[in-house]
């Protein structure tokens, strides 16, 4: 739906601006603040049971959280979710194996709904991608500012 409204000539890509509101610029955003928020809810509490899984976790954190920030504000839109889709998938494989869990236990069901979760946010992340977008791909405060 986003994608088919009429393109805008503007250089922030689907950043709402001051002169040409268009309700993509406000439809794209607002699927990237989701995605964000879908990708904050990934990151959990740290329990240290296992101390290298602890490491990944926050090496996760340090790593998502900036680039994630990135798709969020519309800076290297692209770049930021093809890196975070690689990294997510990753990640997934290895902090969410249900497979290796019976599924008469619990954990199975729990560990299960975090890997697709995290699917998810990689299935709405490869949508950013495919997006058609335009030149210029940073919110700075000045785009808030009439004129500009």
């Amino acid at each position: 739906l986003a994608e088919d409204m009429g393109e805008a000539k503007t250089m922030f890509a689907g950043v709402p601006t001051m002169g040409e509101n268009k309700p993509q610029n406000y439809m794209q955003l607002a699927g990237r603040v989701l995605i964000c928020l879908m990708f904050l809810t990934l990151l959990g509490e740290m329990s240290f049971d296992n101390f290298f899984t602890e490491i990944v976790r926050a090496v996760e954190l340090i790593v998502g959280l900036p680039l994630m920030i990135c798709v969020c504000i519309g800076y290297k839109t692209k770049l930021a979710s093809c890196i975070l889709v690689v990294w997510l998938f990753v990640i997934n494989i290895y902090l969410n194996p249900f497979w290796m869990y019976s599924k008469s236990r619990a954990m199975h069901d729990f560990v299960k709904y975090d890997f697709f979760q995290t699917l998810s946010v990689i299935g709405g992340l490869l949508y950013v991608v495919t997006l058609r977008t335009r030149r210029g791909q940073f919110l700075t405060s000045q785009c808030f500012v009439e004129g500009v």
